[in-house]
């Protein structure tokens, strides 16, 4: 059985903000469930790692709780969020503190294959 999760996120658009709840919650309860977790973002949803953007966002209108929210809600429960190389040149470097790393395609595709883990992608 696979300890680790993998969730990539690339086909989901912050401008459907609710796309984004599943993930990131998903995330959050597999970690919780003591599971490694990763969360890479890139293309279009890598915006989301940008300061300003996730704080803006909400899944539901009316709610007081912000994509950023459940992205920090994942990253206490032990997810780690990383972006793809291309995102940079997308978005900026000015990143929110809970991207812990920026990989490559390369990377992508090694843990993806790799026999432990399982890949969701968004």
């Amino acid at each position: 059985m696979a300890d680790k999760l993998l969730i990539i996120m690339v086909n989901t658009d912050p401008k459907n903000p609710s796309e984004l709840g599943a993930p990131f919650f998903q995330a959050t309860v597999a970690a919780a469930m003591e599971y490694d977790v990763e969360v890479v973002m890139t293309g279009r949803a890598g915006e989301l790692a940008k300061k300003g953007v996730a704080e803006n966002l909400f899944v539901q209108e009316g709610s007081p709780k912000s994509v950023y929210d459940f992205i920090k809600d994942a990253h206490e429960a032990g997810v780690t969020f990383k972006v793809c190389t291309p995102t940079l040149d997308l978005w900026g470097d000015d990143m929110i503190p809970e991207v812990d790393e920026t990989v490559g395609g390369a990377y992508v595709i090694g843990e993806a294959m790799d026999d432990d883990t399982v890949t969701f992608t968004y």
